[in-house]
């Protein structure tokens, strides 16, 4: 699959939105500030109020409160009482984390040695942390903030996440859910007392011009408090999915704001601060909030415990520029086009085809302000959704039953780019275990990416080597990496899966080779027979 196909319905990720969090070495602290957009990672101290036995606590932004400190003509002449009432429910959160730098990731495996010859070294662990904004959604500790903020990458593993008030307590808190997708995350601090809170507003109701505070921790400055105006309620910044859909401000937002809310003059929580658009790493004036109207249903499923399950399509798509609109008689800035397909998706079964440009799904018109992934992301796995596409000038109706969407580190699995003339072995865990035990191989699942790379068929049926242990028979018998495996003992073998299967009913009649199918780009189909081992 390519970039198109990673989110499910085909957008390629937003340059500016990359999810890097901002790390502190133990015994070293250094700030980066990146040449492009950064996801807020910082942390925000807040003041904390008690008091008040548990049944009878009121959220911060509670309408009655609210209504007092803002009048209804809009902004207040100073934002001061407004903070000072909802500063108590925004949390500062720190992380401790443990990295392993693996110089050589392949260690103990048959690809050590082809990757120590490319300078691979002994593993250092060392610890890190990582800071971030939120802020409590309930009296008894329940904290939102961003997935990146407390989600370790996958070198490293969490350790212990720190919450701190205003008035310097610290919590120790647990991971009560993430995910990835919406970049949001659910905690839940580990004390039995009141905490101060505030509750989600209804960000649909919010407009271009209006005014709101952000508060949060950039660059570790606690409690920072800053304001400005809504640009945008809708803003599609291309990147795809089913959350291209974000609040954007020009309310100085920082790295360290990540996590924390977004108010509007009621005191209601419209956005949470996710990410900005800088070529300098510092705020320019355009930042972007999840929209609580994404965020406060996730949030609940998360609380509960719930997994977030999304609808699927299986296609790659593409935008109909003012040219393609031109060349097709198409109204501008409407419908998408579908590039490729996934063997086996929703959208094969449905029957469409690439060329096919889908102009209305689920009864809405495709707009870049709602499109295909939006809608299909905000489905159930299951949904029967009806889907117009132009096909060759005429319209055709089409029903799609939904899939369930793969998990992001598996989408960026299928959108990784293969070079077929690369020497260095796929990353641990992309390829299965037993196989490159067994044959001294790893192989990858075929993609139309993978296809076009190595200048096959897209609709070419088997396994791709990635890379070949030399120590292996399968490097006598010649097999090299970007060769094609269609069949092991004489069964198509379509999936890694179903390679594996053959290996292990070789293993199970104690055969010590397996006879291999390979096809080479140029070359006919070869059988080959490999060792196992």
């Amino acid at each position: 699959m390519t970039n198109q196909t990673q989110t499910g319905t085909g957008r390629k990720p937003c340059a500016f939105l990359t999810q890097n969090e901002e790390k502190k070495d133990v015994n070293t602290v250094r700030y980066v500030y990146g040449l492009s957009s950064a996801l807020l990672v910082g942390g925000a101290a807040i003041s904390l109020i008690t008091g008040q036995p548990l049944g009878a606590q009121v959220a911060q932004n509670d309408g009655a409160v609210m209504n007092r400190i803002v009048p209804a003509a809009g902004a207040p002449a100073s934002f001061a009482d407004l903070t000072e009432q909802l500063q108590p429910a925004v949390v500062n959160i720190a992380t401790r984390q443990r990295i392993e730098v693996v110089n050589n990731p392949f260690a103990g495996t048959p690809f050590a040695e082809l990757f120590s010859r490319r300078g691979g070294g002994q593993p250092q662990t060392r610890e890190a942390q990582s800071l971030g904004s939120g802020f409590l959604i309930s009296a008894d500790g329940y904290v939102v903030t961003n997935n990146h903020v407390v989600a370790p990458d996958n070198r490293a593993t969490l350790e212990s996440i720190t919450v701190t008030l205003s008035d310097g307590t610290e919590y120790e808190a647990e991971l009560v859910g993430a995910d990835a997708t919406s970049d949001l995350a659910v905690l839940k601090i580990k004390a039995n007392r009141n905490f101060p809170f505030v509750t989600f507003g209804d960000s649909s109701k919010a407009r271009p011009g209006d005014w709101v505070v952000a508060i949060g921790n950039p660059f570790g400055l606690n409690g920072t408090v800053t304001s400005g105006i809504i640009s945008a309620v809708y803003r599609n910044t291309g990147q795809g999915g089913p959350n291209d859909r974000y609040i954007q401000t020009d309310a100085s937002i920082n790295r360290g704001n990540s996590g924390g809310p977004l108010f509007d003059m009621k005191g209601q929580v419209i956005g949470i601060n996710n990410a900005i658009f800088s070529p300098t790493g510092g705020s320019v004036g355009i930042g972007f909030a999840i929209p609580s109207e994404i965020a406060a249903p996730i949030v609940e499923q998360l609380k509960s415990g719930r997994e977030i399950e999304r609808g699927f399509l299986g296609v790659g798509l593409g935008p109909v520029d003012d040219d393609m609109a031109t060349a097709l008689g198409l109204p501008k800035k409407r419908g998408e086009i579908v590039q490729s397909i996934q063997d086996g998706s929703a959208a094969a079964k449905a029957g469409l085809k690439p060329g096919d440009i889908i102009v209305r799904i689920n009864g809405k018109d495709v707009t870049p302000e709602q499109g295909v992934s939006y809608v299909v992301g905000n489905l159930e796995p299951g949904a029967r959704v009806p889907i117009e596409v132009l096909r060759e000038g005429q319209r055709v109706s089409l029903t799609a039953v939904l899939g369930k969407r793969p998990s992001e580190a598996e989408l960026r699995q299928q959108a990784q780019p293969f070079d077929p003339d690369s020497e260095e072995p796929v990353s641990p865990g992309q390829s299965n275990e037993t196989i490159e035990k067994s044959l001294g191989l790893q192989v990858l699942a075929m993609t139309p990416q993978i296809a076009g790379s190595i200048g096959v068929a897209p609709d070419t049926k088997g396994v791709v080597v990635a890379a070949v242990d030399p120590n292996s028979d399968a490097a006598r018998k010649g097999l090299r990496r970007a060769d094609v495996i269609l069949s092991a003992n004489y069964k198509d073998v379509a999936t890694v899966e179903a390679l594996l299967a053959q290996i292990s009913a070789a293993k199970a009649e104690k055969r010590d080779a397996i006879l291999l199918r390979v096809q080479r780009r140029g070359q006919p189909p070869a059988f080959v027979p490999v060792r196992l081992r």
